[in-house]
């Protein structure tokens, strides 16, 4: 059992805070980088040939391995450390977060009308051990004319998100099905971060 049930959360992102706090999981921020003009030590492009489920475990590792290192250079308390990465996939090609409205607007094209997945790892590490645990769900879009497309780019900040959507905004208006994790989708799949936790001793509901 850890102090008072706690955990590092290496993520900026609100969404994943949120999550955590609704399985009733306390987190202490550990920011990658101290200030957000330095770069991380992480390779975050695909290797030639990777599979994207290879390549999200690698990421998901490499940010474990990453933040723990800053929980012992920056001599913090030992707690345990939750990362996660979430990338969209189609036709076996990696979607991450857009680079501009432009490269939005491509991807959402792309999506479009078909089926795709979504697949987020999530990472807890304590000391020298590691683990990490995939979620795969599906999501079937309707076809989505440009008209809308732009809208919803003019209204919505979608840099920060795989596939430059958000399936809990307005986007939920393009979705016909979804098999999988709601939560896994949104960014942190919960059925697999209580396993996790609750294996390190973390418990869950407090």
């Amino acid at each position: 059992m850890f102090s008072e049930n706690q955990i590092y959360l290496a993520s900026r992102s609100p969404r994943r805070r949120e999550l955590l706090r609704q399985i009733g999981v306390k987190c202490n921020l550990l920011m990658m980088r101290e200030t957000l003009g330095r770069e991380i030590d992480i390779n975050e492009q695909p290797f030639v040939d990777e599979t994207p489920t290879d390549y999200i475990y690698r990421i998901a590792q490499s940010k474990a391995d990453e933040s723990w290192r800053r929980v012992i250079q920056r001599r913090l308390p030992i707690l345990p450390v939750l990362v996660a990465d979430t990338i969209v996939t189609i036709d076996g090609c990696i979607l991450g977060k857009p680079q501009d409205n432009k490269h939005a607007e491509e991807m959402l094209k792309t999506l479009s009308g078909r089926s795709h997945q979504v697949l987020t790892a999530i990472g807890v590490g304590v000391r020298d051990k590691i683990q990490v645990r995939l979620s795969t769900s599906t999501v079937r879009f309707r076809e989505i004319s440009e008209r809308e497309i732009r809208n919803y780019l003019a209204n919505n900040n979608i840099l920060d998100k795989a596939g430059a959507y958000a399936i809990q905004g307005m986007a939920a208006a393009f979705i016909v099905e979804i098999s999988g994790s709601y939560s896994g989708i949104m960014g942190l799949p919960l059925y697999e971060t209580a396993q996790l936790l609750e294996e390190i001793g973390i418990e869950i509901f407090q």
